[in-house]
C-alpha cells in the first residue's frame, strides 16, 4: 500500500496523470472518500494523460460518463446513488467493474466491493482512498490487485 500527500488540486490531477500513463485497458481505478475529498480531480489527471478533450464532472445524476476520443476510452462511474451491488447490475453498470474495454475509474467503489460474496470475481487496477487532512491537503492511499 502507498501514500502520497496532495497539498492542491494541482498535485491530485497530477497524481491522476501520472496514474493514466501507467493504465491499460481492462484496468479499474476504485476510489473513496467523502464528498468533496477530491476524486473528480483524479479523474481529470487521468482524463489529461489519455488525451481526452472535453468537460471532466462527476456523473453523480447519469451514472456514468464515456469518453472515447481519447488514447483509451476512459469511464467515469459513480456509484453514490446505488446502494447495494443488486442495483449496480440492475442499473447495468457491472461491464464497466470488471474487465471495461478502456480505463474504468470509479466513484464509490465500495459500493460494489462491500456487497460481493466470497469468489466472486474481483478488478484487476488500482483501489484508492482519499482523506480530506485540510482545505487543501489530501491523503491518497492506495493498493494494485489483479494481473
Amino acid at each position: 500500500m502507498a501514500t502520497f500527500i496532495s497539498h492542491s488540486p494541482t498535485e491530485t490531477q497530477a497524481l491522476g496523470e501520472e496514474w493514466g500513463r501507467q493504465a491499460r485497458p481492462g484496468w479499474v481505478i476504485g476510489l473513496s472518500g467523502d464528498l468533496g475529498a477530491g476524486k473528480t480531480q483524479l479523474v481529470k489527471g487521468i482524463a489529461r494523460s489519455l488525451n481526452i478533450t472535453g468537460r471532466i464532472q462527476s456523473p453523480t445524476f447519469a451514472l456514468v460518463n464515456e469518453h472515447r476520443n481519447g488514447r483509451l476510452p476512459l469511464f467515469h462511474v459513480d456509484l453514490y446513488r446505488l446502494e447495494n451491488a443488486r442495483q449496480i447490475i440492475t442499473a447495468g453498470l457491472e461491464s464497466y467493474l470488471v474487465d471495461p474495454e478502456g480505463i474504468a475509474v470509479i466513484e464509490w467503489i465500495e459500493r460494489w466491493l462491500d456487497d460481493q460474496p466470497p469468489g466472486a470475481p474481483g478488478f484487476v487496477g488500482r483501489r484508492v482512498q482519499i482523506c480530506a487532512l485540510s482545505e487543501t491537503e489530501r491523503e491518497i492511499t492506495y493498493e494494485d490487485f489483479g494481473g
